[in-house]
Order: structure tokens, then sequence, then C-alpha cells
């Protein structure tokens, strides 16, 4: 019991209190450190996490694959402030926090020719935006994926989950429309990737103990 409502919480915390990504608040940015200033060995491959919340996906990956480096972007400061406080973060070595805009922060990597390319990237369950109105906010976008595929070697992948059909609609389209991905057909299979032994997030687990219907689509970079 305790156990469900610490996961409720989090959820409550992380998931319910939206920001408008559009905002001028968001338009000062704080440039992404080189990876050798925040990773013990640079050379490990790198997956990214957008939409991190308070880290506790990351914080699992880094703490059973030390053979990959882990990079959270999280436009809610209190969340990657929270993230950052933990004890298993200042001991970490193989995990990074951001927070900001993360079109803002992906293009002023590219912007600035910083050296730094992802191995995989995920998108779990974003804010949905239902209103028409607010789909600009929806965090892809045609410009966002177009430039994330910058900084994404051939054959590296791309992991979404929603448990909104009409948002992983909107997503599956905008990145198919890029013409940078294809999508994977043969199976959902990272047992070599970034997450070899399948955990899931606090939303993917409240969405199955719920018996709520998850979409997935992984893309792979041409």
């Amino acid at each position: 019991m305790v156990n469900n409502v610490y996961i409720l919480n989090l959820l409550m915390l992380s998931m319910r209190q939206h920001v408008n990504p559009l905002s001028n608040h968001y338009d000062k940015v704080i440039s992404l450190p080189n990876l050798s200033k925040v990773f013990k060995n640079p050379y490990l491959p790198l997956h990214l996490d957008l939409g991190s919340a308070a880290g506790d996906f990351l914080f699992k990956l880094s703490l059973e694959n030390k053979n990959w480096n882990y990079m959270g972007i999280e436009i809610r400061e209190k969340l990657v402030l929270n993230a950052k406080s933990k004890v298993n973060y200042m001991t970490s070595e193989n995990l990074f926090f951001a927070h900001g805009n993360a079109h803002n922060l992906i293009k002023d990597v590219i912007d600035n020719l910083n050296n730094m390319h992802f191995n995989s990237i995920s998108l779990y369950f974003p804010d949905p935006w239902f209103k028409k109105k607010h789909h600009k906010r929806r965090i892809i976008q045609n410009e966002f994926i177009k430039n994330l595929s910058k900084l994404m070697p051939r054959g590296s992948i791309m992991d979404v989950k929603s448990d909104v059909f009409e948002l992983f609609q909107h997503i599956d389209h905008t990145i198919l429309n890029s013409s940078f991905f294809i999508r994977k057909v043969d199976g959902v299979n990272l047992e070599k990737s970034f997450n070899p032994n399948g955990i899931k997030t606090y939303r993917e687990e409240y969405v199955i103990n719920h018996h709520l219907p998850i979409f997935e689509q992984i893309y792979i970079r041409k």
C-alpha cells in the first residue's frame, strides 16, 4: 500500500503540473556540457530521455547498466533539482540531468557544434495537450525531429510510448513524415540497447496495473 501511494504521489507530481514550453521563460538556454565533463567515460553509448521528470527511470537504468551513459531533459526545474539532490545522482558516473525546453537545448547543441550524438532516445508518455490550439506545445514537431536526426547516427533508435492514441498517431505521422526515420517492424526488442532488462517507468506501471492500452513504436534512424 505504501509503495502504491508513493508511486501515485510521484505521478501526480511529475505529470499533472504542465508548463507551457513556448513561454519566454525558456528562451534562455543553459547549454548542455561537453560529455567529458559529466561522464566518467564519455565514449560510452549515450541515451537521451525526453521528459525525464524526477529521474527515477534513468536512475534505475544507470544503476543496472554501466555500459551506457544516460541523459535526461526535463522542462520542470523543480523535478530536475529534486533528481540532482539525490545521493544516487551525486555518486553516479553515467547519469546527467538538464533543465530546459528540449527544443531549445537540442538546437543549442547543433548551433554550438557540440560534439554530441545519441545512440537512442526515449519519449514516454509526453503531455498530450488535448486542445487543438495547444497542439503546438507538443514536444514532437517537424523541426524538432529534424534537429534530433542531426544528432543521431545511422541505426540509432527512438522509442515512443503513449497511452493517448490520438497523440501517438500525431507523433507517428510527424516522425515518419520527416523522412529521417523508419518504423522498426520486427517487434520491440531492447535487449542490446539502453534498457536490456525492460525497466518500466512509474507511468507505464500505473497504466498496466489499470489495464489501459499502451501504444509503442520504435523508429530507426536511416
